[in-house]
């Protein structure tokens, strides 16, 4: 029984965050440079195992436009790349906006608010916790 990782998808950084080990709690992990998500999910699953991805879906309700196909593409690589992973989609509409407010209600400063890679690992951990509770 492996963990399950969520990815936050961008164009320039990914958040990524992951369960416990019982797949109760979800965590945020870090952001990652998107040219170089392929090479750092490779060596995080080689340390960790790793049953199921979750990619946030920018489409859900025919939202996302451009993002959409991006995030399609990034799909497809994740499956041909790690085809013994299992990849599920999940709506990530709101998720930046919550961990805005999140970091706002948090009490970080405002120097530390302008960290777009903070929102990044918020938001990986909302879509994270969002599929935990639609999994129970």
């Amino acid at each position: 029984m492996g963990r399950i990782m969520a990815i936050d998808f961008g164009t320039k950084r990914m958040g990524i965050a992951v369960t416990d080990p019982l797949k109760l709690i979800a965590n945020a992990l870090t952001t990652v440079d998107a040219k170089g998500i392929m090479y750092f999910l490779e060596e995080y699953f080689k340390k960790e195992e790793v049953e199921c991805v979750v990619l946030g879906n920018p489409n859900s309700k025919g939202r996302g436009g451009d993002m959409t196909q991006m995030a399609n593409d990034f799909f497809g690589k994740l499956k041909e790349k790690f085809p013994s992973v299992k990849i599920d989609r999940i709506d990530e509409f709101y998720t930046s906006k919550l961990a805005q407010r999140t970091i706002i209600s948090s009490g970080i400063n405002k120097t530390a608010r302008r960290d777009k890679s903070l929102v990044d690992k918020i938001s990986a951990t909302i879509l994270l916790q969002n599929y935990l509770e639609t999994k129970q």
